[in-house]
């Protein structure tokens, strides 16, 4: 396991995961939800996360 999944937890990255938060609200034509909501949230949070512990790594 990588240094940076070790210490944060992130297995994704945050690339990956901008990518997914992009397609959630392209495949949702722009008005989520109330499930692709809490998804929507998960995803920012984990992209929060990962965005972290790059900024740490630099």
């Amino acid at each position: 396991m990588s240094r940076t999944q070790e210490h944060s937890g992130c297995v994704r990255s945050a690339d990956a995961l901008n990518e997914e938060i992009r397609d959630l609200w392209l495949r949702a034509g722009g008005r989520l939800s109330a499930d692709e909501r809490r998804t929507y949230e998960a995803l920012v949070t984990e992209w929060a996360a990962a965005i972290r512990t790059d900024v740490r790594e630099w």
